[in-house]
């Protein structure tokens, strides 16, 4: 196999990758987004004309779900 069809179907992939995560996105959206970004323990700091958004539980949540998930689909 060429360097270019390596590369061609690399970029196939990402953005088949793209694509369902952007339809999983407008989902979740649509399904008010199942309490993700208004878990206990994000920061929210509101001041006049200042907001200051901190998600940290947010990110943990994510963070450990992404990596089950890669784990289970790279696992040998």
């Amino acid at each position: 196999m060429s360097d270019l069809q390596g590369l061609g179907r690399l970029l196939a992939f990402a953005g088949l990758l793209l694509l369902v995560v952007g339809l999983a996105l407008m989902l979740l959206g649509r399904l008010g987004g199942l309490g993700l970004g208004r878990l206990p323990g994000d920061v929210v700091l509101e001041r006049r004309g200042f907001v200051l958004y901190f998600p940290i539980a947010t990110s943990l949540v994510l963070s450990l779900v992404l990596t089950l998930i890669l784990n289970l689909l790279f696992r040998r």
